[in-house]
């Protein structure tokens, strides 16, 4: 099966302009605003984003259970949610909240927002379609987790990848949850180390400019 190429950033020293970016983000929907803030700490497929209903969290315990149904492979899917992936949740809950879709459209409530929102955000912000897209966050995390040294079938697993034997698959749609907790967790802190680390990179360099000439 032929696996489709989308667009993605994976150089540690350009996702933090991405973030602090999407970060800056000045578009009028606060909708959008927190769609871009969550897609790159949980990086699921845009359809599993766009129709997830607040009722599928449980943000005590940071957890988002996506029905089967939802699903491309039509089995239930788990994703740990980080302490900053709850918190834009939270945010976003007294607006949305606290039931039907975590993301409505404009025009009406019980639609989500379009399949090119968030696409259209990051072309506003000034990313080609040849840098990112919305599923190239997914491509980001597989690259740069795999690069890390976390373990592979964790991985695979929390990107919803359903190994040959679907039908164990099936049972085991929380297989690796322990160490999946840990990765998600890590991933937000890591994301959020290297929107710190490049902001201050480019104050340093400044600083340390030539200065300009008398």
């Amino acid at each position: 099966m032929k696996h489709r190429h989308y667009a993605t950033i994976t150089y540690p020293s350009e996702i933090g302009g991405l973030l602090r970016a999407i970060d800056g983000y000045q578009g009028k929907s606060r909708v959008v605003q927190a769609a871009l803030r969550l897609l790159p700490l949980v990086f699921v497929r845009s359809s599993e984003l766009r129709y997830a209903t607040w009722e599928e969290f449980d943000l005590d315990d940071g957890q988002w259970k996506i029905p089967a149904e939802r699903m491309k492979r039509e089995f239930p899917h788990i994703v740990p949610l980080s302490k900053q992936a709850v918190a834009v949740l939270r945010e976003l809950h007294p607006f949305t909240g606290p039931d039907g879709l975590v993301f409505p459209g404009v025009r009406s409530a019980a639609q989500p927002i379009s399949e090119n929102t968030v696409n259209a955000a990051l072309r506003r912000m000034g990313f080609t379609a040849e840098e990112m897209t919305g599923h190239g966050f997914r491509s980001m995390a597989s690259t740069l987790l795999n690069e890390q040294g976390w373990e592979p079938d964790a991985i695979e697993r929390q990107l919803s990848h359903i190994d040959e034997n679907e039908v164990r698959a099936a049972y085991n749609y929380a297989q690796y949850l322990p160490v999946r907790r840990k990765m998600m967790q890590a991933w937000a802190d890591y994301l959020d180390t290297l929107r710190g680390e490049q902001k201050s990179a480019k104050i340093l360099h400044f600083r340390l400019g030539p200065r300009p000439t008398p």
